[in-house]
């Protein structure tokens, strides 16, 4: 007897518990024509939730459409959207202000998260607590961080401004993080900072934990200083999983809504609102539907294209 397949043995199962005529025909079926039968309806499932929305949104781009004016004659416009967006300086400003939360934040956890992770992977003594303890930020709801750090923030009874207080010697009711233009692109990049350098954190920790004992042993035979083996050895096999966590961060952070909408709402004018709150107030406050599809476009062809040359960089730095 031919051993059959694992999808011919699901088939044969499949085919008992149907009528006999439509048995025979999925027994006379391939196992590529048996795999497709159950991976059809997946694909044609992502297609509905993904890619029908984009084309979608490609063609309303192009429109004057204004969800709010269903029986409105729907218009083809060209590029104009597109003309509008780039040609807006408010759009600009939005940009400038995300790439300020994107650039800090990153800098920020990269410096952090790879420093808890050095520390960490000592193995010093109560190092599993620690690591716990540092990861209890990531797992929190953005909604319920906004929430936690807006009654920090509170210039009359938030721990913030007593903690800055005391190391500064101000009177802690004297600024507002969240209510002053100069201290609210700096209070929401704190907060992002304390909630995500853990998963940076994560992510360096496993690139040291690959590296092999050996190598460290061999540069010790050289007499290499720990600071030569640092830069020699540590640096670069961690840097592909830095780069990694960073693409991940920046890809997260340019798309930043629910955490800055709980702590500032964009304000005070709009020193913290970012690209994403921006496109939301376009399409669904002002109902600039055509409008706010073309920026929605540029900003995916944006993160798209940059995201493509970073993996690039990203292959190179793995092949060293």
């Amino acid at each position: 007897m031919t051993e059959t397949s694992p999808i011919q043995r699901v088939a044969d199962s499949v085919a008992l518990s149907t009528p006999p005529r439509m048995a025979g025909q999925i027994r006379g079926l391939s196992d590529r024509a048996i795999a497709w039968l159950f991976v059809t309806p997946t694909i044609l499932l992502l297609l509905a939730i993904n890619i029908f929305p984009l084309v979608w949104t490609i063609y309303l781009s192009f429109t004057n459409y204004k969800a709010n004016r269903l029986n409105r004659e729907v218009k083809w416009i060209g590029l104009k959207n597109y003309e509008r967006v780039l040609t807006d300086s408010d759009i600009w400003h939005t940009l400038q202000v995300t790439a300020h939360f994107v650039c800090w934040t990153m800098f920020f956890q990269v410096i952090l998260g790879f420093g808890l992770a050095w520390l960490i992977n000592k193995q010093f003594r109560g190092h599993s607590f620690w690591t716990t303890l540092i990861l209890l930020p990531m797992m929190l709801s953005p909604a319920v961080v906004g929430n936690f750090w807006t009654f920090l923030y509170q210039p009359q009874i938030g721990l913030f401004n007593y903690v800055v207080g005391f190391f500064a010697g101000v009177d802690p009711s004297s600024f507002q993080m969240i209510g002053e233009v100069n201290l609210a692109p700096w209070a929401i990049i704190i907060v992002d900072t304390w909630m995500w350098t853990p998963y940076v954190m994560l992510i360096c920790l496993a690139g040291l934990r690959s590296i092999p004992d050996y190598i460290y042993e061999a540069a010790e035979v050289d007499r290499a200083s720990k600071w030569r083996q640092f830069w020699s050895i540590t640096v670069p096999m961690v840097l592909p999983f830095l780069m990694l966590a960073v693409l991940f961060r920046v890809i997260e952070n340019f798309k930043m809504f629910d955490l800055v909408v709980e702590l500032t709402s964009g304000g005070p004018g709009s020193v913290t609102e970012l690209a994403s709150i921006n496109l939301k107030r376009e399409a669904f406050e002002k109902w600039r539907t055509g409008y706010s599809s073309a920026f929605a476009i540029i900003l995916f062809v944006t993160v798209f294209g940059v995201a493509n040359i970073y993996v690039k960089a990203l292959n190179k730095v793995k092949q060293r």
